[in-house]
């Protein structure tokens, strides 16, 4: 297998990395310590050497990184392409309107068929889809039913008021009810329940299409990586994450269709980790997702390689998101589709450590592992072998899931 160094010559020395999160409010910074932190625990783990000081290039936020790996020295630029603005605005709505999105979330996967057929991929990041709509529905049951508690006590100390006693009780039953809820969402930082309702909320919204904010930004991403394709460096690595998956497939998309992956640049990586495409490319708005899965999929351009893990119950563990969106083309080259195996390469007493954190191995993919097999983040993002190097011979997984599932396979609006 073509997994690392000791596979491979060096053919990387300087690189470029770009970060894309995905559905996340908070601050970058949370990012440069998480690498900082595991990076330093996977080094010492595998037998190398890697260190972070402040940026050396433009942008928002980002770090460099040194790095030597037996003997061959390397340095990267890493910056996010953060969106998380986009996101805290996505989320500063009312407990009502929450409650909407809610009933049109429900709607637009349940009535169009699209969450049964995502049920036939995974059930795991369906449940997590299910989860908000049902933590939600039972917030409210409670509220509801400690009000009418109140409501009834009123009545039954004030029997004899008549309407006085009625008005009383529904004032005193709404305003529980309120209270309460406005309990929960300030306590959501446990339940997670709205922070996942406005996750996919956001993507049902414009049943698959970006929203015009996020297409904006998209297009100012593109600019910057189409830069760095013009810089003195031997790969530019674009590492989408979760829903960053398929932001990264249509701004990758946009950059080959308008001719500026020079070919005789620096490589152009891809890198989706725990990706939840489905969830987007079900929907029967996403023509332009669809439309750049496919076109993505065939092109010589770039090195597409696609990790997942089935130990990660928020993403499509092993569904390879062209062929089950239904969109694979003739000459289908990408992307390369392996799992991280969870299992395998954390030991039993860190997976057992681990197991029942659903949203903490929802981000391994940028973590350090205990036994590491053939993947390595940071080996990927700061060692001396190319995406397209690393893994020339690494054939995909014989359980990835490779079938046309999707009700909905247009890629013209």
């Amino acid at each position: 297998m073509g997994t690392g160094q000791a596979d491979n010559p060096q053919d990387v020395s300087r690189r470029r990395v770009f970060y894309i999160p995905g559905y996340d409010p908070i601050h970058p910074r949370r990012y440069r310590e998480l690498y900082r932190k595991e990076g330093a625990a996977q080094a010492q783990v595998s037998g190398y050497r890697i260190a972070l000081s402040p940026k050396r290039t433009g942008g928002l936020y980002g770090w460099h990184v040194n790095s030597e790996v037996d003997g061959q020295a390397v340095t990267a630029d890493v910056e996010v392409l953060v969106w998380s603005d986009i996101v805290r605005d996505s989320m500063s709505t009312s407990i009502p309107a929450t409650y909407a999105q809610l009933v049109r979330t429900a709607w637009e996967y349940i009535a169009t068929g699209a969450l049964r057929r995502l049920m036939w991929l995974r059930k795991g990041p369906v449940i997590a889809a299910l989860y908000p709509i049902g933590m939600l529905l039972l917030q409210l049951a409670i509220a509801m039913l400690l009000g009418w508690a109140a409501f009834a006590v009123i009545g039954w100390l004030a029997r004899g008021l008549g309407a006085v006693a009625t008005i009383a009780g529904l004032v005193a039953w709404g305003g529980i009810v309120w209270a309460v809820l406005r309990w929960f969402k300030k306590k959501d930082g446990k339940f997670f329940a709205y922070y996942l309702m406005h996750d996919y909320a956001y993507s049902a919204r414009y049943r698959g299409a970006n929203p015009p904010e996020l297409e904006a930004r998209m297009a100012a991403f593109g600019e910057i990586i189409a830069e760095a394709l013009t810089d003195d460096v031997q790969e530019v690595l674009v590492v989408g994450h979760s829903s960053g998956a398929h932001l990264a497939v249509s701004i990758l998309a946009d950059l080959i269709r308008a001719g500026r992956v020079p070919a005789n640049g620096p490589k152009l990586a891809f890198l989706s980790l725990g990706q939840v495409v489905p969830m987007v490319s079900f929907l029967r708005g996403a023509h332009r997702l669809r439309a750049d899965l496919r076109y993505l999929s065939a092109r010589e351009e770039l090195t597409w390689v696609d990790v997942t893990a089935p130990g990660d119950g928020c993403a499509f563990a092993l569904c390879d998101p062209v062929s089950v969106s239904g969109v694979a083309p003739e000459g289908k080259r990408w992307p390369l589709v392996f799992s991280a195996q969870f299992t395998r390469s954390l030991s039993p007493e860190r997976w057992k450590e681990l197991r029942w954190k659903f949203f903490r191995l929802h981000f391994q993919y940028l973590c350090a592992f205990d036994r590491p097999l053939d993947y390595d983040y940071f080996q990927i993002t700061a060692g001396p072998v190319s995406l397209s190097a690393r893994y020339c011979d690494r054939p995909p997984s014989n359980s990835r899931i490779d079938v046309p599932v999707s009700k909905f396979t247009s890629i013209a609006a």
